[in-house]
């Protein structure tokens, strides 16, 4: 099982971000109390005026080196569990997610 869902838009993250962190970075895989799995990621900026939100599209595109304007955030814009479509080839994405993140 993957926090990620390949769909006929491309592919689906869930994503578990916190901000405010001393790095930006992706670290791993964390699964929650209710058994659902979420791609840990931290972020310096502050979740403030869409500013974390906007780290964590800019980070999702140069980790899996695809545009920004592939990225979009379809739900959890202000909260810390966010699910975020990646445009294109699902299945291609996929790869490039678990190769990424070595898996």
């Amino acid at each position: 099982m993957t926090p990620w869902t390949v769909t006929a838009e491309g592919l689906m993250l869930a994503v578990r971000v916190t901000p405010k962190s001393s790095r930006d970075g992706i670290d791993g895989i964390v699964e929650d109390a209710d058994g659902k799995l979420w791609l840990k990621i931290r972020l310096t900026a502050a979740p403030e005026d869409g500013k974390a939100n906007q780290a964590l599209l800019r980070l999702l595109a140069r980790m899996f080196r695809i545009p920004k304007s592939s990225l979009d955030i379809l739900s959890g814009e202000s909260a810390r569990s966010k699910r975020v479509l990646l445009r294109g080839d699902g299945n291609q994405l996929a790869a490039v997610v678990a190769a990424t993140l070595l898996i």
